[in-house]
């Protein structure tokens, strides 16, 4: 059965559905790490991806956007001038009611009766201002962190901005 596209998922409608104790069968995340580069050494400079509606972001997409950042930094900036790390985890089971297709699918499959669903994926349920990747760096990198995090953006599914944080104060767009 093919994977069914992101815009069915990106709203959050309903309650989270996240004990999983109560589940079988659910797939297991795709994010590989969730702390890459420098992990040892503290930076100056903080540049964090934020999200401005609430949706849902789905765990391949969220491995996309890590794969996108890491690759971006570690080419430009170096394993040791930074520090990425995703901020959110996808908690929330994603379902799906899986309907027989060919022939003779009308007499097995029975529509949307007791239409619950079987899980198929996980996401992570961001709110609006919230952080979803955030990089810490030296402050002659930070056009990498923001580039990284442009291309990360791509890969979610809501508007985003770029915050730069230098010390206590907080600049926007800088």
């Amino acid at each position: 059965m093919a994977r069914k596209p992101g815009r069915m998922y990106r709203k959050i409608m309903g309650p989270a559905y996240t004990r999983r104790e109560y589940m079988g069968g659910i797939p297991g995340i795709k994010v590989a790490q969730f702390d890459m580069g420098n992990l040892s050494e503290s930076f100056p400079v903080k540049v964090s991806l934020v999200v401005k509606e609430a949706c849902q972001i789905r765990h391949n997409a969220l491995e996309a956007a890590r794969i996108a950042s890491n690759k971006y930094l570690m080419r430009r900036a170096g394993r040791s001038n930074f520090h990425l790390k995703i901020r959110v985890y996808p908690h929330h089971v994603l379902r799906e009611n899986k309907q027989a297709t060919g022939a003779g699918a009308d007499r097995v499959s029975q529509g949307m009766r007791k239409a619950f669903g079987k899980p198929v994926g996980t996401a992570a349920r961001v709110k609006p201002g919230q952080a979803i990747i955030s990089v810490e760096t030296r402050p002659q990198f930070y056009k990498f962190a923001k580039e990284a995090l442009r291309r990360a953006g791509y890969k979610i599914p809501s508007p985003v901005q770029i915050t730069v944080e230098r010390g206590q104060e907080l600049v926007k767009n800088l």
